[in-house]
């Protein structure tokens, strides 16, 4: 029991998801200050109460050999990395991204915009590369985690109710960029930090 610590229990009970293009995008070295979006990027709006989800995954297989009836260790066959989340904003920003197209003004035969908005829904649509940033904080305690490079891996369905509001579930997986899916910042102590 000496060794447990109940003020290292964190939650998040703040937080913002953000994204911009990955191309030409300047990605974060610092965790920011908890309310501001990263330079470049834009806010993807209020997320439900379940959060976000960030999933680091690593598949591996096992090695066995003649002399033993172990594995002699395990060779890595996959990572990922993804963010799952639900989205509560029928924002610019959400909706282009849920649906992977901009929207246009609509224009009538003088081309001359007639107040409507049209997305337009490619039969072959043609995947985006985004670069994503989460921040959560708790406190004075900040975090983010910055993914590059990144894709829609899933859509959720919208529900289109009398009670209930519109939401926009989305799983993003990140994609290799020169080696790495992503990495966190924090400015909080962590404990002894071993250099070499």
């Amino acid at each position: 029991m000496a060794n447990n610590d109940a003020s290292k229990i964190r939650f998040a009970p703040n937080g913002g998801v953000y994204l911009a293009p990955a191309v030409g995008a300047t990605l974060p070295t610092s965790v920011g200050d908890g309310k501001t979006a990263p330079t470049g990027y834009k806010s993807l709006g209020y997320v439900t109460d379940a959060g976000v989800q960030i999933t680091p995954s690593v598949t591996t297989e096992p090695v066995n050999v003649w002399q033993s009836a172990v594995p002699v260790l395990y060779n890595v066959t996959a990572a990922a990395f993804s963010v799952a989340a639900t989205f509560s904003e029928s924002n610019i920003n959400t909706t282009e991204l849920f649906f992977g197209a901009a929207w246009v003004p609509v224009k009538d035969a003088q081309d001359q915009a007639t107040g409507d908005y049209r997305l337009d829904l490619a039969s072959t649509p043609e995947l985006q590369e985004i670069s994503l940033v989460v921040d959560w904080s708790q406190g004075d305690d900040l975090n983010r985690v910055v993914i590059p490079r990144a894709m829609i891996q899933e859509r959720g369905a919208i529900t289109l109710t009398r009670t209930a509001a519109q939401e926009y579930q989305l799983t993003i997986e990140a994609l290799d960029s020169d080696g790495s899916l992503g990495y966190v910042l924090t400015n909080r102590n962590m404990g002894a930090v071993v250099t070499p």
